[in-house]
């Protein structure tokens, strides 16, 4: 499918103040679907904070909206967030499986009745899109860092969110995963009709792969193409002679 361009979220002068202290301030954002928009900036720039100020987990200053696939604002009702950490405290003994996972965010059914098989087939189909059908029966604790990064993108993906956001999720995850779990991120931003915001450090990737990039330290930096972002002199003054 092709991306409608109409789902946007807007965030307008966002402010953040704990214990006396302003974590953000005047954070002012807008941004579509087909895109991956990008947060980067150095340790304590409020990158997190700010997820969560959208997520409404913390008191924040200023407005967030959401337009839904007509173009006009979600009034009353909240749009469908889907949202991947960067990691997920697992004890690695426990007996829950991605089949347990997956159950519990449907509602329906205890995970001790019998596993009916049209819901295991549409858990395994959609696993399959994030290469991962053959982990429904595994243990989650027992997951890789990679298989289990991309069984919590398939999680936040159930049903398709309207806005999807990843804090920092390759967080952990070894080589030969990354390129696999960016491979599927570009694919969900061309297929379907969400917006996808982004924490990461990985600026090389960032560079190749984002449509927008917001360069943050308390406040806005710079925003727009990665082009532009990384060749700002905000970025050369923050990451100094780092090199992307």
């Amino acid at each position: 499918m092709n991306t409608c361009g109409l789902h946007c979220l807007t965030i307008s002068d966002i402010g953040v103040t704990a214990d006396g202290r302003q974590l953000l301030q005047n954070i002012g954002l807008h941004v579509h679907c087909g895109e991956l928009t990008a947060i980067i900036g150095r340790n304590g720039a409020g990158k997190t904070t700010l997820l969560r100020a959208i997520l409404g987990e913390i008191p924040h200053t200023g407005t967030v909206s959401f337009s839904g696939h007509n173009g006009t604002p979600i009034v009353g009702g909240k749009p469908r967030i889907g949202y991947v950490p960067q990691t997920l405290a697992v004890d690695r003994n426990t007996p829950a499986t991605v089949y347990d996972l997956l159950l519990s965010l449907t509602g329906r059914y205890p995970v001790f009745f019998h596993k009916p098989r049209k819901l295991v087939e549409n858990f395994r189909a959609h696993l399959a899109r994030f290469h991962a059908e053959d982990l429904l029966d595994s243990a989650i604790g027992r997951l890789s860092g990679g298989e289990l990064q991309r069984v919590l993108l398939a999680a936040a993906t159930m049903p398709t969110p309207d806005l999807l956001i990843l804090d920092e999720p390759v967080s952990g995850v070894d080589q030969s995963g990354l390129q696999e779990f960016y491979d599927l991120l570009d694919t969900l931003k061309t297929q379907e009709d969400m917006v996808i915001l982004m924490v990461s450090h990985d600026l090389p990737y960032v560079r190749r792969h984002a449509d927008k990039v917001l360069l943050l330290d308390k406040t806005v930096q710079a925003f727009g193409t990665p082009d532009a972002v990384f060749g700002s002199d905000a970025f050369h003054r923050l990451f100094g002679g780092e090199s992307v």
